[in-house]
């Protein structure tokens, strides 16, 4: 059909967008990626051929009152003024995702936090470990991959959990850096044995419910808000994030599998301005009125805020969001699953977990010898041990970082730097006397 040379492009041959709607739907892709969005936006904000000055196409946005109003008036809550206060917010599903999948690099990792609810019935929550990169299943696309998941302590119950203080919070964000990894999200449990003793689990959350609860999103925005996404293309110098919220939970088939979500950068600001707070139905989000019930002070200020949808005739309409609106409008979903051929980092993964006291495990000395037995340089490649290992002192910095390149990457020669080091020395006489003893 082309008629031109080698050289040349016609509408053909050219290449598509990669926010082009009909390759969307067709590849049933419901949300564009993050970079597939920029340069769309892009595009229409920064036209070459008008050689105008560049304008970065990205803004967050800002519900709060804002400091230091020009206007000279006293400021929230003594005097507002039209340059200060906010404007009213109108909700809209988010149509793209910073994340588009989330990829555990070894379904052991994820069965060892459902063990917890076996062994106990109750949930958990761990934090996922990963790095960020190029997802080719979708244009311009990103996954989360994950290679570690670390449970802080916690208070465990059967609808519900309670984070408690994570003295060593830093310590173990240091070792993952060490490692090449970082903080790129959370996974929870929410599983529920059948009565009939048919299935896996009883399937809560489904189309007629709820996929995430308003307390989770709430829960979700705030982790979002301490984890923002750095970009040169934005006036803030950053945008959204990329931290991801996973669920495991039952399906309708009673069959547990993994959900993985994003709260929306709008659900985000509202969670940061104190706009909206959860409800006791999990598929509603709540406004917050502007008075304080104890005191009746205005300790906030609550623009209006509206959300559209479609109503029983089929025309799109406003509604007024107050004093309830659907959590779906918050909300962001992606997808979720494990390679094929795994190629996990860390090459071990029989290390107890941490701060499992409430199912009678607990990490002592003794299982590292019990690991270490044997000349296998994969002994040490497991992150839980490597963290029990940080938190003991035995090793040095410069000894820590020979030992995390043995873990990653598995070289003979460091190998032979780490048995030959003095830390490693003083480990050995450590675990000798839990062996005496």
């Amino acid at each position: 059909m082309c008629r031109h040379g080698p050289k040349g492009m016609c509408d053909y041959c050219q290449p598509l967008e990669p926010y082009d709607k009909n390759y969307l739907s067709e590849k049933k892709i419901k949300h564009l990626s993050f970079h597939s969005y920029l340069r769309k936006i892009n595009s229409a904000t920064n036209k070459p051929e008008l050689k105008s000055s560049y304008m970065p196409p990205l803004s967050e946005p800002y519900y709060r009152v804002k400091k230091a109003c020009p206007s000279g008036h006293p400021p929230w809550p003594d005097g507002i003024c039209s340059k200060c206060q906010p404007s009213a917010i109108t909700l809209h599903p988010q149509e793209f995702r910073m994340v588009d999948h989330v990829e555990f690099a070894s379904a052991d990792m994820v069965d060892k936090v459902i063990d917890f609810w076996r062994r106990s019935g109750c949930q958990r929550l761990g934090f996922l470990y990963g790095r960020y990169e190029e997802y080719t299943e979708v244009p311009l696309g990103t996954k989360a991959v994950v290679e570690a998941i670390y449970e802080p302590p916690q208070m465990c119950e059967v609808d519900g959990l309670t984070l408690l203080e994570w003295a060593n919070e830093k310590e173990i964000d240091l070792v993952a850096r060490s490692c090449g990894l970082e903080r790129v999200g959370v996974i929870f449990t929410d599983l529920l044995a059948p009565e009939s003793g048919e299935g896996q689990a009883v399937c809560r959350r489904h189309i007629d419910s709820y996929f995430l609860s308003s307390l989770e999103i709430a829960f979700a925005a705030r982790l979002q808000a301490q984890y923002p996404k750095p970009s040169k293309w934005s006036d803030t110098g950053r945008f959204g994030s990329s931290f991801v919220t996973c669920v495991v939970t039952a399906d309708q088939d009673e069959t547990i599998t993994i959900n993985a979500y994003q709260a929306s950068n709008a659900a985000v600001e509202m969670v940061r301005a104190d706009i909206v707070e959860p409800s006791a139905k999990p598929s509603v989000m709540l406004v917050q009125s502007e008075d304080d019930e104890g005191t009746g002070t205005r300790s906030r200020y609550i623009p209006e805020v509206f959300y559209r949808r479609i109503n029983e005739y089929g025309a799109n309409v406003q509604e007024n969001a107050k004093p309830s609106f659907p959590v779906d409008y918050l909300l962001v979903s992606l997808t979720a699953g494990m390679p094929i051929a795994p190629k996990p980092l860390f090459k071990n993964n029989k290390f107890p977990i941490e701060n499992r006291e409430a199912v009678a495990q607990g990490q002592d000395p003794r299982d590292i010898a019990k690991q270490l037995k044997g000349s296998n340089i994969e002994a040490v490649s497991d992150f839980h041990l490597l963290c029990f290992l940080h938190g003991m002192g035995v090793f040095s910095q410069d000894e820590e970082k020979v030992l995390y390149a043995v873990a990653t990457t598995g070289e003979k020669v460091q190998a032979m730097q780490l048995t030959e080091s003095s830390g490693w020395g003083t480990l050995m006489a450590i675990l000798e006397t839990y062996a005496g003893g």
